[in-house]
């Protein structure tokens, strides 16, 4: 896949293609509705598929500070697209100029000549422009005017767990601890993406080294241990692996500053710096306090034995 961080310069190989537009986090089912929509256009007209998103979300621009909302980072939405087939993603920044752009300029600049789109595909509820002037009837028009295709998805009623899929409902269902449910709106894990910290080193001492990721910037699931699946994405130690991790402030120790550490089974050595991929698959147990320190460790083992029970089924 070839990521494309502006709509200027591009050269030939990278113009033409079938393009789902959206900001598409979390890449749920309803999402990839709509690309395998893109998909089948770009088929019928030797076109590649793509995807054209914004860097940061939009609505992280008019709200920096919002609570965060975010399934996944930039980096883990560009890995999973890579996975499900994607040939160009197009991540534009999304600043103050291209907010400006009317609906008309966004066509003709944007989509049109800059990226050379040949066809895209939009939800019923798309708005692009200045102030979300353009409507998906508007950009049928436009590209009549300019010359690409446009496919326009009705409002796909996907259930999962009795809901309709929506980013909101998988957002529900992390905070309220469902993992399993938020997987089949999903169509795949919910994963916590990035490189490992130098934290205390607490887990090392206690017999149960973890390793330390951030959550800052995500849309925080229920505090807690879970049963994960984990993936050491590059270096020495590449592989996959199950585990057990913690999510939360760790009041044992009277922190505040959220962050997930992961216990894996198995194995021994050094991944700082290493880029983790954490899969959650099932919630143990809230976090809390313990009366000591033997008390904690007897917990963790409890908690251990308990993931890779789990994982032994649902792994």
């Amino acid at each position: 896949m070839r990521l494309h961080r502006s709509y200027s310069g591009l050269g030939d190989a990278d113009r033409g293609a079938s393009a789902a537009i959206g900001n598409f986090d979390g890449v749920h089912l309803g999402h990839r509705a709509v690309m395998e929509l893109a998909r089948q256009a770009g088929d019928a007209i030797g076109a590649p598929l793509g995807v054209l998103t914004f860097e940061p979300h939009p609505r992280e621009f008019f709200a920096p500070d919002a609570p965060p909302f975010r399934l996944m980072t930039a980096a883990a939405r560009a890995h999973r697209l890579q996975k499900i087939g994607v040939r160009h993603l197009y991540q534009i920044g999304f600043d103050a100029k291209l907010a400006s752009l009317s609906a008309r300029d966004f066509a003709h600049r944007v989509v049109a000549d800059g990226l050379g789109l040949r066809h895209v595909v939009v939800g019923a509820d798309f708005r692009f422009g200045q102030g979300r002037s353009g409507t998906a009837k508007d950009l049928v028009a436009l590209g009549r005017e300019f010359g690409f295709g446009v496919t326009v998805a009705e409002l796909m009623q996907f259930e999962a767990a009795g809901v309709p899929v929506s980013s909101t409902a998988i957002r529900a269902a992390l905070s309220e601890g469902r993992p399993r449910d938020a997987k089949a709106m999903l169509g795949h894990w919910h994963r916590i993406d990035g490189p490992v910290l130098h934290g205390e080193k607490r887990g090392r001492n206690l017999g149960y080294p973890t390793a330390n990721m951030s959550i800052d910037g995500l849309h925080p699931p229920k505090y807690g241990v879970y049963a994960v699946q984990v993936e050491v994405l590059e270096g020495p130690h590449a592989g996959r692996y199950g585990g057990v991790a913690s999510m939360g402030v760790r009041p044992m120790f009277g922190e505040n500053r959220a962050n997930l550490e992961t216990h894996l089974f198995d194995f021994a050595g050094d991944l700082y710096g290493a880029e983790l991929s954490v899969a959650l698959v099932d919630y143990l147990r809230p976090e809390r306090r313990f009366d000591g320190l033997e008390a904690l460790v007897a917990q963790m083992g409890a908690d251990s034995a308990r993931a890779r029970s789990i994982l032994a089924t649902w792994g």
